[in-house]
């Protein structure tokens, strides 16, 4: 008998909660437009990265055949204040990219001009990191490696930089 007494009591305490003055709010449109505002949009905003379309380009293009090319690859364990001067090393590198698919017409070429154009803008929208340590290399004096691994240093620094 004292169950079923303790599941009428709840049941009571369930009929209240909906009447209670947290939830009137929701039983008119503004009140479930604010909840959901309040309840989605920062999730959205935190996990979004400015370099998502960046990415999924890489993806496209890292395993193609046609791009045979030697890039300046920055080390992905540089300095965090280097960080601007690396990520712009690997979109200046994608100038070299794209002319290699231009002269062997590739078919990742709008991929590689995606990459480029996005990355680009994401660089003058946000800028990463105003001060700029005189300890950063420059492009050039970072070692030439084969396309893959350029790859995969550029996806691994970006993806750093969504953290």
């Amino acid at each position: 008998q004292k169950t079923h007494l303790k599941s009428i009591c709840l049941q009571y305490q369930l009929y209240l909660l909906p009447n209670s003055h947290c939830f009137c709010l929701l039983k008119n449109g503004m009140g479930l437009i604010i909840f959901f505002l309040c309840a989605y949009v920062p999730k959205t905003e935190a996990g979004h990265c400015k370099w998502a379309e960046v990415l999924k380009d890489l993806e496209k293009i890292k395993a193609s055949k046609d791009i045979d090319v030697s890039l300046y690859t920055a080390n992905t364990d540089e300095d965090v204040k280097c960080q601007e001067p690396v990520i712009r090393c690997f979109f200046l590198e994608t100038e070299v990219i794209i002319q290699e698919c231009r002269i062997k017409n590739c078919s990742e070429t709008q991929d590689v001009l995606n990459i480029w154009k996005n990355g680009n803008a994401s660089l003058e929208n946000n800028k990463l990191n105003s001060t700029t340590s005189a300890k950063c290399k420059e492009c050039e004096e970072y070692e030439e490696k084969q396309f893959t691994e350029f790859i995969q240093n550029f996806v691994k620094v970006i993806q750093r930089d969504c953290k």
